[in-house]
């Protein structure tokens, strides 16, 4: 028992001097741009910093690991709230509407994290490398947005990546590794299972990921969901079921988060008014927008878009 107390302090001392090293690696490489997501030169990573508690940013994350160095946010996925902070990390595994928060930082310690883009392709060929499975295992849904905490191996990991961008030359040689090897700490991680799940062929996952995909691509006509169900092969109870099971909503709660989301965009890119809006990503009824949006952004669109506008 002494011995694990004993191997459980070094392992937190380990995890607390990488993320040391790690913030002041991202402060030195985003002080000069200020607030906001960074790429770098090395190809799906990218640094977040915030030196304030800014408003929600309403998006539709596509599979991503986020690994938080310094300060604490928080993520919204339906009725759901995942909290986390330094040392821990979100995976999103298919494309969900996530509402992310920083909860805590300061202009003196500015909120730090680092984005990984994750690639199903790539982890498809270490799944392959590994162990098959037993045939017999069942499959259980899961959700497609979790939390965990990072081990040292995977700081490691985080820590050489990021040290790369100070030699630029090892990087096309170098990157390609250190990534693989962060998606196999995360497939042999306490959340293996729905890391493999992202590309394992025909799994619920890849399945309703595929389902995904089809709203996406025409989310402003009425949905089918006897339709989408077909093309998963799957049935529509059996769909409706996993669908729910991976994005803790139904198809038509999914939909409308695209829709209001659109709609979002169309009005602050491109100065379209609320009805035209509206009518632009499916509503028929202006009243039935203005009242979902509210739900969704906590103002009617013109208050909410003034206010994006001012911040």
């Amino acid at each position: 028992m002494a011995i694990e107390m004993l191997n459980q302090v070094i392992n937190q001392d380990a995890i607390g001097n990488q993320c040391q090293e790690l913030a002041a690696l991202l402060t030195r490489h985003t002080d000069s741009k200020g607030n906001g997501f960074h790429k770098t030169e090395i190809d799906k990573l990218e640094f977040i910093r915030e030196s304030f508690v800014p408003s929600a940013l309403h998006c539709v994350y596509q599979p991503v690991l986020g690994i938080v160095i310094q300060g604490k946010k928080e993520a919204l996925l339906g009725e759901e709230t995942y909290r986390y902070g330094q040392a821990q990390y979100l995976v999103v595994s298919v494309d969900l509407p996530i509402s992310g928060f920083v909860v805590e930082a300061t202009p003196d310690k500015p909120y730090l994290g680092l984005k990984l883009n994750l690639d199903p392709r790539q982890l498809c060929d270490i799944i392959t490398a590994q162990t098959k499975p037993s045939a017999n295992k069942k499959e259980n849904s899961v959700r497609g947005l979790f939390v965990s905490t990072a081990d040292a191996p995977l700081l490691d990991c985080a820590l050489r990546l990021t040290r790369l961008l100070d030699t630029p030359q090892d990087i096309p040689i170098l990157a390609p590794m250190i990534i693989r090897e962060i998606y196999y700490r995360l497939l042999i991680g306490e959340q293996g299972e729905a890391v493999r799940q992202i590309a394992t062929s025909g799994s619920n996952m890849q399945r309703i990921a595929s389902a995904i995909k089809l709203i996406k691509a025409d989310f402003t006509k009425p949905m089918r969901v006897e339709y989408l169900a077909g093309q998963v092969h799957m049935s529509p109870s059996s769909f409706h079921h996993h669908f729910k099971e991976v994005t803790s909503m139904s198809p038509l709660q999914y939909q409308k988060q695209l829709r209001l989301l659109e709609a979002r965009r169309l009005m602050l890119a491109e100065n379209s008014d609320a009805a035209n809006a509206a009518y632009q990503v499916g509503y028929e009824s202006p009243s039935q927008f203005s009242r979902e949006y509210s739900r969704m952004f906590g103002a009617p669109p013109i208050k909410d878009i003034e206010r994006l506008r001012t911040a």
